[in-house]
């Protein structure tokens, strides 16, 4: 009731859908049964997880079924996880409400491209005034999160003034014989004291010392790819 309360307006019927799938659960999506823990973790994570199995099959058990696709496809890298020790987060004293703090997360997530940020930025500081450094840094880190995940970053580690990225785990990958792969080498060639590459546990891996800011990582990565902080 609350969710037809909430979308009232005309069109909004695919909105009641989608909110009645995540109280509900979508069921199993591949088989006939109607119920499953979808409930539990909602229909985008529900997506998410879906999405990414069905890449493992491709890159794995059915590789040579989809070798051609995934020979020309430039997505080798699923999404790149962040691991830092700077506080990326929107405070309490900034936005006071859970709720919508909670839905602004959720905006974040769903922010696909510049535009996208640039416009939930503008909405953030016409409602809430001037956004502090957490929250600006929390922006940026979507970008750089993007940015990495173009590089070929599977993980992106941003601690203690060192930022290391990881390659594609897979060694076999087409993505090791790619114009991206090219790129990092080439810049590597030219910025071998700003950047070191090494191996460690079967993980090929980027190193950069003194970086200590998200703008600080964000410009070396830019280097690769010409992108610039939205600040």
């Amino acid at each position: 009731l609350q969710a037809i309360e909430q979308f009232s307006d005309l069109g909004s019927g695919m909105n009641i859908a989608m909110r009645d799938l995540d109280i509900r659960g979508a069921g199993d999506l591949l088989g006939g049964e109607q119920s499953g823990f979808i409930t539990d973790i909602g229909f985008e994570m529900y997506q998410k997880i879906l999405d990414e199995a069905m890449r493992e099959l491709k890159e794995e058990e059915f590789a040579d079924l989809f070798s051609e696709e995934l020979r020309k496809s430039e997505d080798y890298v699923a999404e790149t996880v962040l691991e830092t020790d700077l506080e990326l987060l929107i405070p309490d004293h900034y936005v006071s409400s859970i709720s919508e703090r909670i839905q602004l997360y959720r905006s974040l997530d769903n922010a696909n491209d510049d535009a996208s940020l640039a416009n939930l930025r503008s909405e953030l500081i016409d409602r809430f005034g001037p956004i502090p450094q957490e929250s600006e840094d929390l922006l940026n880190s979507i970008r750089l999160r993007r940015m990495a995940n173009s590089i070929g970053f599977e993980k992106l580690i941003l601690k203690n003034g060192t930022m290391i990225g990881y390659f594609v785990s897979d060694q076999k990958s087409p993505y090791y014989q790619s114009a991206k792969f090219t790129r990092v080498l080439e810049f590597l060639k030219h910025h071998h004291q700003q950047a070191t590459m090494y191996e460690k546990n079967g993980s090929l891996r980027m190193r950069f010392n003194h970086v200590s800011s998200i703008e600080d990582a964000h410009a070396l990565l830019g280097q690769f790819a010409g992108n610039t902080v939205l600040g």
